[in-house]
Formats: structure tokens, sequence, C-alpha cells
């Protein structure tokens, strides 16, 4: 496979033919196709959230029981992203691609038609495993259909459908179950997963494809499926089973160290690995990857506190909660089309410098959030944050897979999503328990200085409860617990703020050239 292509049509002079000599019919029809494809399944990992107490009910199951609907998604994609470049050389990357998309339309059918929250479950985790590959695979292709000076511009459409698809997931997710019924927000992936595979597959027709026959690393296979189910499980389940104090996520924890220590020693030494961990090689796949990882998890973070903290301590309802956050998707959807145009003309390291100062500044702003702050500055400030988020997620693709030869792009793309997912999902376990941590630490401070039993204080509280101190105290300490929260709910945006601008070093590990078809160039000066 190449990553030299035609160009965009409309621009002058006859598109460049590919290295592979192919070129698709319609590369805009083409393009919507595989972008359609990507945004259902990233849409798909939020669109649920929301609509989980819905679900429950309707199914006759517990919420806990119900959160299984997140995690098995979760875990089965987590399993399936590293094996996408197994896949890709043993089938070839367009089938791959139509064959992951239908599979995923079909399981969004068998979860639309759910009638126990076990089948749920089942299909959810079937829809998750296929659609583990579909995200790095899209990533591939669109490469793969446009030239050196137009790589930019298709990853920069990645990065906005990274950036935009999981907000819109809570709102749609929302609207569809107030509005219609839970079973629509994964029936309506039906007909998006029809379209898109029928287009992607008809202009990809006769795109030449070099199919091996790598034997099957069964012990790598079966180390991965343990090491990073059970990792997965202890990431998503550690909070509510307070952590090491449960025999479970102890075990759990033992398993996947195991595991996933036989699988690394394994996988650098195996002759075909399933997963090749030997493209860290590359200096710039690793100094990206590691950015990209670090950067995600913080944004993930971002993205996962501000909804909890408006509901939970501002008072926010669902709806209202996904509006004032919304915003961080304007500028991206702006931005994009000039991003990916006129990039190649910056250095990246620099441009995604800026985004980390611009993510940085927006998470020292909201360390000096407060209980009255209003609806519009929060939305102000995530309208800024989306300036950083514009120039974050393509510069950063393009430094990280620069230096990978053809077929090394999805392999690279694979392992580098699911080491970014990972990340995600170590974030959402450590966020949320070092913000329930410092709200403990600060609300023991608090009440420290506090005492009912105060004459002053005393008659304060008497007056809070309307004459009855009982009343009254109950009134204080639910005042002591948000401030708490708002004040834990800053350490850890201060923290984040200073993460962000620790991320530069590792971009500037990389070393240009940052084009497509980078790798032989990139290879030549060593690594």
């Amino acid at each position: 496979m190449s990553s030299q292509v035609p160009a965009v049509p409309g621009t002058p002079g006859p598109p460049a033919a590919p290295a592979t000599g192919f070129l698709p019919p319609n590369i805009a029809l083409c393009t919507a196709g595989l972008a359609m494809a990507s945004f259902m399944q990233v849409l798909d990992t939020t669109i649920a959230n929301v609509s989980l107490p819905t679900i429950a009910g309707n199914l006759g199951a517990s919420s806990q029981q119900a959160t299984w609907v997140i995690t098995s998604f979760a875990v089965s994609t987590a399993i399936a992203l590293p094996l996408t470049g197994w896949l890709s050389r043993r089938v070839g990357e367009t089938k791959l691609f139509v064959w992951a998309t239908l599979a995923f339309t079909i399981a969004s059918l068998l979860c639309g038609l759910a009638q126990s929250m076990g089948m749920l479950v089942v299909s959810r985790a079937l829809q998750g495993f296929v659609a583990g590959p579909m995200y790095p695979i899209t990533q591939s292709l669109l490469v793969s259909i446009y030239p050196r000076e137009k790589r930019g511009q298709a990853l920069a459409l990645l990065a906005m459908i990274t950036v935009v698809a999981p907000i819109c997931g809570p709102i749609l997710g929302g609207w569809i179950t107030d509005n219609y019924s839970w079973e629509w927000i994964f029936l309506i992936n039906v007909p998006l997963g029809i379209f898109a595979a029928l287009v992607v597959g008809n202009q990809m027709k006769g795109r030449p494809e070099q199919i091996e026959k790598p034997k099957m690393d069964y012990v790598g296979l079966v180390t991965l499926v343990i090491g990073v189910g059970a990792l997965q499980l202890v990431l998503d389940l550690g909070n509510d089973e307070d952590w090491f104090s449960s025999p479970m996520i102890v075990a759990l924890s033992c398993v996947s160290v195991v595991a996933l220590a036989v699988f690394l020693i394994w996988e650098l030494t195996d002759k075909d690995p399933i997963v090749d961990l030997r493209l860290f090689r590359h200096r710039n796949f690793r100094a990206g990857t590691m950015a990209m990882v670090v950067a995600y998890a913080a944004f993930f973070s971002v993205s996962l506190l501000i909804p909890q903290w408006l509901q939970r301590d501002m008072g926010y309802t669902a709806i209202w909660a996904g509006l004032a956050t919304a915003p961080i998707g304007i500028l991206p959807v702006i931005m994009t089309p000039f991003v990916g145009k006129y990039a190649s003309r910056f250095d990246m390291r620099m441009l995604a410098s800026v985004a980390f100062v611009f993510l940085s500044f927006t998470s020292f702003l909201r360390s000096g959030f407060n209980l009255q702050v209003d609806f519009q500055h929060v939305a102000g400030v995530q309208l800024l944050m989306g300036v950083g988020v514009a120039l974050f997620f393509m510069p950063v693709l393009q430094i990280l897979l620069s230096d990978l030869d053809g077929r090394e792009i999805a392999a690279g793309s694979g392992l580098a999503t699911f080491l970014r997912t990972l990340g995600g999902s170590f974030a959402a376990s450590l966020t949320t328990w070092l913000w329930s941590r410092r709200t403990q630490v600060h609300h023991a401070d608090i009440t420290e200085h506090i005492s009912v039993y105060q004459p002053g204080i005393q008659e304060q509280v008497t007056a809070m409860g309307q004459g009855d101190l009982q009343h009254g105290a109950a009134a204080l300490n639910t005042m002591i617990n948000h401030q708490a929260s708002q004040m834990g709910f800053n350490d850890i945006f201060f923290l984040l703020g200073w993460i962000f601008l620790a991320i530069i070093a590792f971009l500037w590990l990389a070393k240009p050239p940052f084009g497509a078809g980078a790798g032989s160039a990139a290879a030549a000066g060593g690594h």
C-alpha cells in the first residue's frame, strides 16, 4: 500500500497517480464513506452512556448490570485494536474495512433488537470487537488515497471526527432516548453502515492489495486477550470495587500483569508476531505515540470531568451539561479544513506545541472556577479549548505516522490507537479516583475549622435549617461537600495544565520530515 495518491478533485492540473496505480473513481464520495464509518464507530463509544438508566429499566436490570453495556464494548475494542495490522495483512485493508463495517452494522442491529440485558451485552461486545480495526484502517485508507501534500487534510478530517463524535454521542443519545426509544441509538447505525460499506467497497474495487498468509500467533493472541481484557476490567470496575481492597480486582490485576509480561516477551522475540511492537524502533512513531497517549489521556480527563462536575455540583441536567461542553467542537469544525490545507507549511512540532499551550491555558483557567461560575463562562472556556483541539490531533498523527512505510501504517495506526484508548481508560479511572480523594481531603480540612457547637456558627446553622439545628447541619454538610468537590476539581485541572505543557517535550524528540511517505527518508537518518 502506498501513502501517495491522487489530489482532491478541483485542484489545478490532473491528479497524480498513486504508487499503486489505483485511483478511486470519486475521491470525495470515497472520503465521505470512510468518514461516515469512522464517525459512526467513534460515536458509539459514548452514545449509550446517558441512556443506561432507561435501558436498565426497560430490560429489568440493575444500574450496575447496565454498566456492562459500556464495559463490554470497551474491553472488546481494546482487544481488537492491536490485531489490526495482522488482520490487514491477512485479508487486505479494503476487505477488512468493508467486512468490519458490515459486521458492526449487524451487531448494531442485534443491540437494537435485544430483549434482555445479557443479549445486549453480548451484542455490544461483538460490536466493540469488530469496531476495533475500523478507525485505524480508515486512517490508513484515507492516507493512501491522498497525495503527500494533501495527507494533512485527510488526517485533519479524522482528527475532527475524533473530537466531535464523542461530544455528539451523549447529546444525541439523550435526545433519541427522550423522544423515541433507546433502541434507536443503535438502529441508526444500520443505514449508515450499509452506505459506508457499499460506497467504500465500490470505490476501492480493484485497489492492489498485498495479501500475506502470516501464521497465527496463538500465544500472542491468547495472552493479549487475557492481559488486555483483565486490565480493562480492572480500570472499568476499580472505582466501584474500591480497588485493591477487592479480591476480584487483585486477582484480575495479577492475571493482567502476568499475561501482558508474557505477551511483551513473546511478541518481541517471535518471528511473525500478531502485534508488531518493533514499530517502536521508528523515532517519530515512538515520540508521536508517547505524545498522543499522554495528551489523549489528559484530554479524556477534561471530557470526563466537566459534564460530571456540571451535573453533580452545579445542578445542570444532562442535556444542559452537554450544551455547556459542546462548544469545544465548534472551532475544530471551522478550523480543520484550514489546518489540513496549510499545516504542511509549518513545523508539525510547533503547531502541536501551540495546541498544548492552549490546552494548558484553559486547564489553568478551570482551576480557578468556583460554584458561582455561569454557563457563558464554562462554554467560553470550552470554545477556547477548541483552538488547542483543532491544532492537536492532526499534527501529532502526522508525526507518529511520518517514518512508517506504507505497509506499516495500518499496524502502526492500530497500535497507536490501542495505546491511546488504553490511556483514556487509565485516565478515566485515575481521574475519578483522584477527584474523590482530593474531595475527601478538602472536606476534612474544611470541617476541622467548623463546629456547629460554636455559638456564632450554631445560630447561622439553625437559620439555615429554618429554626431546626439538625436540618441546618445537614444543609451545611451539603454545602461543604460541594465546596470540597469544587476544590478537588480545581486541583486536578491545575495538574492537567502542567501535564499539557510537559507533553511538548515528547514532540521535540521527533525529527522532520513529517510528510507522507517520509519513512524511508527518516530511516536513512537513523532511529
